[in-house]
């Protein structure tokens, strides 16, 4: 550890003294009348000038002229704002309001929707499991077999 300090700090005296020489170079230059070096690289660039534009004057030199720029003619203002008002006019949703689609529901349709499918199962199985009954009367008790029948037209009547 005691060795990375030395070296860091060798490294730190170093930069030191190179940046003093720097220093020293710029105030020289600076004093001597020079310029400093980013002046000079500065200087060798080619001068950029941004195009001229004329546009509400009339020069009268004829180089200038052509840097006008060409009249142009208003936009009418009454056009736009027509167009803006035909744009915001609310076009009508709908005509006609179909009161079915705005009446609540039920509070228990889903449920109902949902346990449909389960209820129609059931009731294939009731069905089987009366007739499977009616059978077994009927084997137990022949002459009972008018009642029977009429049972089961009064159960089905009942399930409707």
């Amino acid at each position: 550890m005691a060795g990375k300090v030395g070296v860091l700090q060798e490294a730190a005296l170093q930069r030191k003294e190179r940046l003093k020489i720097l220093r020293e170079k710029h105030s020289k230059e600076a004093s001597e009348g020079e310029e400093p070096e980013e002046k000079r690289f500065a200087a060798e660039e080619p001068v950029k000038f941004t195009e001229i534009k004329l546009r509400s004057y009339t020069p009268q030199d004829e180089q200038l002229k052509d840097c006008q720029l060409p009249k142009i003619e208003p936009v009418l203002v009454e056009d736009k704002v027509e167009e803006q008002l035909q744009a915001s006019k609310p076009m009508p949703i709908i005509e006609e309001v179909d009161l079915t689609n705005l009446a609540p529901r039920k509070p228990d349709w889903d449920l109902k929707r949902d346990v449909a499918k389960k209820l129609d199962k059931m009731e294939k199985r009731t069905q089987r499991a009366i007739a499977e009954l009616i059978r077994e009367r009927l084997k137990g008790k022949q002459d009972d077999l008018v009642a029977a029948i009429a049972m089961t037209n009064q159960n089905e009547a009942d399930s409707d």
